[in-house]
């Protein structure tokens, strides 16, 4: 519909032209109440008439269906799809789970639009392992014990991720959206540097969990316990499909911060960015009279990773890219 070129046959102009897509406003009545969508349409670059785009009727009546439910605060069907990936549940096991009739769920992906009550309830699934525990241990005489045992082990495991603080919740989903493939150990040293940056240049910490000087460098415990099981492949959790879609729940700074970690940091390693952070005052200072391979949890306070990456900024100006890639080529440099 809108490949390269965009051109299709316009009924005006009586030939093809090529079009532009643009975004207008029509007002809809929607059981007596007026509401304004934003619809897509193809307007010929020739003579300024809408043309008539395969595919673009079909795209509109989506996005109307979206902005609706958005206005009413109706769940959306990718999010009905997230719950039944979070929880490894089916649609008809879902309806019954949740109290419903089981052909509910099904119809909903098809396009039926909830009540504002069902709605409510999907979303309060979506929001709370707790709810989701509580819903299914109601309606578990209504599920096979495969279903149940599987969702009920899916909402226990859901559970585990707020053990730590939102914020760091959401730095990490952040870092997952900007990098495809993110290891444990690599992820470590990403949250690390997020908090080094971004300490140094707003004076404060980005989240507040401690870290700890661990033989392979700088790691916050209850993260690694969260991601122990992917040991030293890329993480591909689907807990943290509750976080899709809530970046603005990161402020503009704090997201500044992230790109440029990701954007400098996160071109090399989790071996690569340890070898950075053994070169780095904080942990040398922490694991001072350590052995190489003695294990230690000696805290790397977040005061003097703040005062060392201050120091930092003052020489490489780390508020840019270009200062973070100088500054990491020299600690390479030094440890190679």
């Amino acid at each position: 519909m809108i490949g390269k070129g965009r051109r299709d046959f316009c009924i005006e102009c009586r030939k093809e032209t090529e079009y532009l897509l643009q975004k207008k406003d029509i007002v809809k009545n929607i059981r007596d109440k007026e509401y304004t969508f934003a619809i897509t349409v193809a307007v010929c670059a020739e003579c300024g008439e809408e043309m008539s785009i395969p595919g673009l009727i079909d795209k509109n009546v989506q996005e109307i269906d979206e902005q609706y439910r958005v206005a009413e605060g109706i769940v959306l069907i990718d999010d009905i799809k997230r719950l039944m990936k979070i929880y490894k549940i089916g649609k008809a096991p879902l309806s019954l789970a949740l109290g419903f009739g089981e052909v509910t769920i099904p119809r909903y992906l098809e396009g039926q639009v909830p009540s504002k009550e069902f709605s409510d309830i999907i979303k309060a699934a979506l929001s709370s392992p707790a709810y989701m525990k509580q819903k299914l241990m109601e309606n578990r005489e209504k599920l096979t014990d495969a279903a149940y045992r599987k969702a009920f082990s899916a909402a226990e495991s859901i559970e585990s991720l707020f053990s730590v603080s939102d914020k760091i919740l959401r730095v990490i989903a952040y870092i997952f959206e900007k990098l495809e493939e993110v290891t444990p150990l690599m992820l470590q040293k990403l949250l690390y540097f997020s908090q080094g940056v971004y300490s140094a240049l707003y004076g404060k910490p980005i989240f507040g969990e401690d870290c700890r000087a661990w033989v392979h460098g700088p790691v916050y415990p209850e993260i690694y316990d969260l991601f122990r099981d992917f040991k030293y492949n890329p993480i591909d959790d689907v807990r943290f499909a509750l976080l899709e879609g809530t970046e603005d729940a990161l402020t503009d700074d704090e997201k500044r911060v992230i790109d440029l970690v990701v954007n400098t940091f996160g071109m090399y390693g989790g071996k690569v960015l340890e070898k950075i952070t053994h070169n780095e005052d904080p942990w040398m200072e922490a694991r001072k009279g350590y052995g190489d391979s003695i294990p230690s949890s000696e805290l790397l306070p977040k005061e003097r990773i703040m005062k060392y990456y201050i120091l930092i900024n003052q020489k490489y100006g780390i508020d840019t890219e270009d200062g973070l890639r100088t500054y990491i080529h020299d600690m390479l440099d030094k440890a190679s």
